[in-house]
């Protein structure tokens, strides 16, 4: 079976953008707020390095009995992550969470600048 570049989803085409982001030093409450707020499972943590949180990570705090409020995002979220370029294949980012056992892989554009993210739920709504 050929490439055919034209019927390739991109990453690019399917993430979620803006890339909504909260700091290391915020609390798990508030990045869950923002979560909730923004109707996504998953947010970027600037820095270096760079990381991400998840409704996954909020959950085990809570499952602890931890305090959301007293937790930071730097306790709770994974770092370093993996990351996708926008003009990967949609099925090369999907084989990249499957082998990783990951749910969201933050987006760099050419500039190497974090410009979205594509979770499994943007996979299943794409690839169904």
């Amino acid at each position: 079976m050929g490439m055919d570049s034209s019927s390739a989803v991109l990453v690019g085409d399917v993430m979620s953008t803006p890339l909504e982001t909260v700091s290391a030093t915020e609390t798990v409450a508030a990045a869950a707020a923002r979560m909730r707020d923004n109707d996504i499972s998953g947010l970027f943590v600037p820095g270096n390095p760079v990381g991400i949180v998840t409704t996954t990570d909020v959950t085990a705090v809570v499952a602890e009995g931890r305090d959301p409020e007293a937790v930071a995002v730097r306790e709770v979220m994974t770092a370093p992550v993996e990351r996708v370029m926008t003009s990967v294949e949609l099925t090369e980012a999907a084989a990249m969470m499957a082998n990783y056992g990951i749910k969201h892989l933050p987006v760099m554009d050419d500039h190497r600048d974090y410009v979205g993210m594509v979770s499994t739920a943007d996979l299943a709504m794409e690839l169904a």
